[in-house]
């Protein structure tokens, strides 16, 4: 079912810097995962599978390649007449005189213009660096049932890890009475998933009112939902039950790449009824040698595997060599496995050559390894 009252926007401009050398080229939501998925598949699809047909992607930092993969609209089947995905950068410049968005309000109050051409009701705002599958068009329901003037979405998060997320206090009937960001004693475990459903006129002039107050952040965290709690609107918490990742760090993006070897895991990349849809590569299919052994592992099609593959994760055309182990790791498009190279609890960035014999990686290691460069090994 269309729904042609809401428009989605999607805040993929964030720097991703403590995914290190990762997004030193590639934008946080255009980075690797799951085999052959990019991050900003995820709300990309969610968008189409909710019958959402306009989503505008506000971009920002090493743009280029995820600005030309989303124009691709039509691998999300926006590409229909009337529908389309478009790419928004930023239009306003910074004191160092580069286009920039000040804050995640101030990204929205920039297209302004864009999301009045198609006349909304109610704007869609999600984060285009999470992980997980979401019927909008439910959430949607819930907010037109609540007669709400905003709607966050929010997840049940563990207590002792609370104070990571900006937190929503709501009472028995959903209804948002407090908003804490990172609260060190939290009150609740509710934590803001980053997405929001508002009603577009009042949005837009609380926006405009923002962009001419030299005090603002800009910000949906620290401005905007916080105004509109002073002002006694109605604000309810949507509750998310299902899987959710913030994958903003090295550690987390391995986790969900793991997440995916267990057979009873939520996200189910396999799901006809919520298809994730992505870029269409065109690759062999995968080869495992004669001698390969093979130990609970998720390996994407045109891998090769001579070698030893144990509880990892292989994206498309990885190769691991014969006498090679591949133990608790995940390697990324590209990466190469040479003879008698072992790695461990390990992120390979995409194209990364670990030569022969060569050890990465520990499994006494608290934190992942993460290989952003070509290993030599013997020569």
């Amino acid at each position: 079912m269309k729904q042609n009252n809401m428009l989605a926007m999607i805040l993929a401009g964030g720097r991703g810097s403590r995914l290190h050398d990762l997004t030193k080229k590639v934008a946080k939501p255009a980075v690797s995962y799951g085999g052959k998925y990019r991050i900003i598949d995820f709300p990309l699809s969610n968008c189409a599978n909710s019958g959402i047909d306009v989503v505008g992607v506000l971009t920002q930092y090493e743009s280029i390649l995820l600005n030309s993969y989303v124009a691709a609209g039509r691998r999300w089947g926006l590409d229909a007449k009337d529908s389309g995905v478009y790419v928004l950068p930023p239009r306003e410049k910074s004191d160092a005189n580069l286009d920039v968005y000040r804050g995640t309000a101030d990204a929205i109050s920039q297209n302004i213009d864009f999301i009045d051409t198609y006349s909304p009701e109610y704007l869609l705002i999600l984060s285009g660096d999470h992980i997980y599958k979401m019927n909008y068009a439910k959430m949607l329901a819930y907010h037109k049932e609540c007669k709400a003037d905003a709607t966050i979405a929010v997840i049940e998060v563990p207590m002792k890890e609370a104070s990571r997320f900006g937190i929503m206090n709501a009472n028995e009937t959903g209804r948002i009475v407090e908003f804490e960001e990172k609260p060190e004693h939290p009150k609740s475990n509710l934590a803001s998933m980053g997405i929001y459903i508002f009603n577009w006129k009042l949005l837009r002039k609380l926006l405009l009112a923002d962009m001419k107050n030299p005090d603002s952040n800009h910000d949906f965290g620290k401005d905007i939902i916080p105004t509109l709690l002073n002002d006694g609107k109605n604000l309810y918490a949507y509750k998310f039950k299902g899987y959710w990742k913030d994958v903003g760090t090295i550690d987390s993006l391995w986790e969900a790449n793991m997440d995916l070897l267990d057979k009873n895991n939520e996200l189910d990349l396999n799901d006809k009824t919520w298809k994730i849809y992505t870029e269409d590569v065109t690759a062999l299919p995968q080869y495992v040698g004669a001698d390969a052994v093979i130990d609970r592992a998720f390996i994407t099609q045109g891998c090769v595997i001579d070698g030893e593959v144990k509880n990892s994760v292989l994206f498309t055309g990885a190769k691991v060599a014969a006498g090679a182990k591949v133990i608790d790791s995940v390697l990324m498009p590209g990466a190469e496995v040479a003879e008698g190279a072992v790695v461990t609890r390990s992120l390979v960035a995409d194209g990364i050559k670990i030569g022969k014999n060569a050890v990465v990686g520990s499994a006494d290691s608290k934190n992942i390894e993460l290989v952003a460069k070509r290993v030599k090994g013997d020569e």
